[in-house]
């Protein structure tokens, strides 16, 4: 059962909440009189952290992932923001797939490697699920509206919508969030293809994956949907947070010439 008591560790122990990182997105920006390419992240997953009881750190995609930076984390979020080039999984681009960035697909796949080889506990969300799935070598559905029935998921550019999910019994996202939720989506592509180790663990009712898990391991868990977007409900975070801070033998970045 996932804890709930980290708003009194945090009064009392500051140096024990533990570390998440969060990917950031990297897109033009503007504010005052600037017009910039930056690294950002929308507030809402920052705060969403806090509540859980974690500090939150933000990585932006610069250069290479580094092992010095992933050993000083306890957690990690895989952000959600643009569509991941399709060469990545082997398909030719749709005319739907939208603008890609490749700086930040190079960054997070190297990121999630060294993540998932330190034994990080990891969450990731909508376009971190997409990642996570091509990663252990599946594909995605390029544009879901083309599909019959599959329009649901993103029903106006820039609103999220609300859809409902099914969990598997017996999964951990199931633990955690209970055999049915409703869920804030923004998303027009999905998996395909699950990638092989993964489990399908949550369905919307058009049977498209929400979410994703590995059935042994490090802390995996991946959903479609936007957890951050709900201020009420912290659940997955929270567990997130509590992996983190349950890990005895955190990793340590190699000595030099090793």
């Amino acid at each position: 059962m996932v804890s709930n008591d980290y708003d009194a560790v945090a009064a009392n122990d500051v140096g024990a909440r533990p570390v998440i990182g969060v990917s950031t997105y990297s897109e033009p920006t503007r504010y005052g009189p600037w017009h910039v390419d930056s690294a950002v992240l929308p507030r809402s997953y920052v705060d969403m952290v806090e509540r859980a009881g974690g500090i939150p750190v933000l990585l932006p995609p610069v250069g290479a992932a580094r092992r010095e930076v992933v050993a000083r984390l306890d957690g990690l979020v895989l952000a959600g923001g643009a569509d991941i080039d399709p060469v990545r999984y082997g398909a030719a681009r749709d005319v739907s797939t939208r603008e890609t960035r490749t700086e930040r697909d190079e960054f997070e796949f190297e990121l999630f490697a060294l993540a998932r080889a330190a034994g990080v506990p990891i969450l990731a969300i909508c376009r971190g699920l997409q990642l996570v799935n091509i990663a252990f070598g599946g594909t995605l559905i390029q544009h879901l509206p083309d599909l019959p029935g599959r329009d649901e998921h993103v029903r106006a550019p820039g609103v999220f919508g609300i859809t409902r999910v099914s969990t598997e019994p017996g999964s951990r996202v199931a633990a955690i969030t209970g055999h049915e939720l409703k869920v804030h989506c923004h998303h027009h592509q999905a998996i395909d293809v699950l990638g092989a180790g993964l489990v399908a663990v949550a369905h919307a009712a058009d049977g498209t994956i929400e979410a994703a898990e590995t059935s042994s391991g490090p802390f995996l868990v991946a959903v479609q949907w936007h957890p951050e977007a709900d201020s009420t409900d912290d659940r997955l975070m929270r567990a997130l947070v509590e992996a983190a801070a349950a890990r005895t033998e955190p990793w340590s970045a190699p000595s030099e010439g090793s």
